[in-house]
């Protein structure tokens, strides 16, 4: 299908996410061409909507995220709220007809994301895409089609951490991220949800895990006294891909030092690919025969970079994956090919975190958390 007028955008929110939508939107004609997408309705609270708006190029602003999704000139909208308001909003623009593009954790429980992904499903004409950028980055791009050329050989172990520290300081105050009604799960669902979506771009479905989570600070300060924390601060797992391979996870948000630590490596039979986001300039990539490993910086030849910048070594940036993610809702809506991850693969990433959550030790297998 082909649109008739430029997208019209509505943004749910202003936060960090938020802004970097905004951004998204504002330069994917910029960068890749294509009409510019009519900006037109901008959603937060009273005292901020009329001035993120103006700031961030919206014809208006609105506090009522009904009237935002219900909007008619409004095509799209772009989600990025607090995860208890993400099946509620996700719905509700389905229901308008409106395609939706949703941050991630895809949503609070396995049963709210088991209904989103089927009342998608329900709306074939209609493009879901959740935002798990790191799959954007030209190194990851990069990788993903040495993997698939099988320039390592069969892929035998998959190794990944993600850890940060926003939430070390054990003075840091309680939030809704810490309860399993606002936030849904701890850093399994703000940060392992990432690593699982490359680790399954990369190995192929699992089928297996085994993990254990842990509380760190089962306490936080807040106005009231203080509050229990109820979701995890950390996570480990074991896990057995479908083709048989092995994998080893983790997953931190209380990792004192560690900012944006995500880490993945793949072993294959002819060779080993090795990732470090906070170095997402660089793949590392040693093959059978060579004496180690080579650095290979983004550039030109992988794909998306050139769009942005034509010279090697000039390094790409963590906003610039959101704008790539754009461009592939485009072309999405457009009939161009397929979003992903769409709900219902998103779904499947879900299902494996709840997974690990729910293992406390034991092997779990994803048969057990089909719907």
């Amino acid at each position: 299908m082909t649109q008739a007028r430029p997208l019209g955008v509505a943004l749910i929110g202003t936060g960090f996410m938020g802004k970097c939508h905004a951004m998204a939107w504002r330069n994917v004609a910029t960068v890749f061409g294509g009409a510019h997408p009519r900006l037109q309705v901008l959603c937060d609270m009273p005292d901020r909507a009329e001035a993120m708006a103006a700031q961030f190029g919206f014809a208006r602003g609105t506090d009522d995220w009904r009237q935002a999704v219900a909007d008619p000139q409004v095509d799209v909208v772009s989600i990025t709220t607090p995860n208890g308001l993400h099946r509620p909003m996700a719905e509700a623009a389905l229901r308008a007809g409106k395609h939706v593009w949703l941050e991630k954790p895809m949503a609070l429980t396995l049963a709210d994301a088991q209904a989103m992904a089927d009342l998608a499903a329900d709306h074939p004409g209609q493009v879901t895409l959740l935002g798990y950028n790191y799959l954007r980055s030209p190194a990851f791009q990069a990788a993903r089609d040495l993997v698939a050329k099988g320039a390592i050989g069969r892929l035998l172990a998959f190794r990944g951490v993600y850890d940060e520290d926003y939430s070390a300081d054990p003075l840091l105050p309680w939030s809704w991220r810490m309860t399993h009604e606002g936030g849904g799960l701890g850093a399994l669902g703000d940060l392992g949800c990432h690593l699982v979506s490359l680790m399954v771009a990369l190995m192929g479905p699992v089928d297996q895990v085994t993990a254990m989570t842990q509380i760190a600070v089962p306490q936080r300060p807040s106005p009231q006294g203080p509050r229990a924390v109820e979701n995890e601060d950390s996570a480990l797992a074991l896990i057995r891909f479908a083709s048989g391979a092995q994998g080893s996870f983790a997953t931190s948000r209380v990792a004192r030092g560690r900012k944006c630590r995500l880490q993945w490596e793949v072993h294959g039979g002819d060779g080993t690919l090795v990732f470090d986001q906070e170095n997402m300039n660089e793949l590392w990539v040693h093959q059978a025969g060579q004496p180690g490993f080579v650095r290979h910086l983004t550039g030109p030849e992988q794909p998306d970079f050139a769009a942005f910048c034509p010279g090697a070594g000039h390094n790409f940036g963590f906003n610039e994956q959101k704008v790539i993610e754009c461009r592939d809702l485009m072309r999405a809506i457009e009939g161009q090919g397929p979003a992903t991850p769409d709900f219902a693969q998103g779904l499947e990433i879900e299902r494996v975190i709840h997974a690990m959550a729910a293992s406390d030790g034991r092997t779990v297998t994803m048969k057990e958390f089909q719907g």
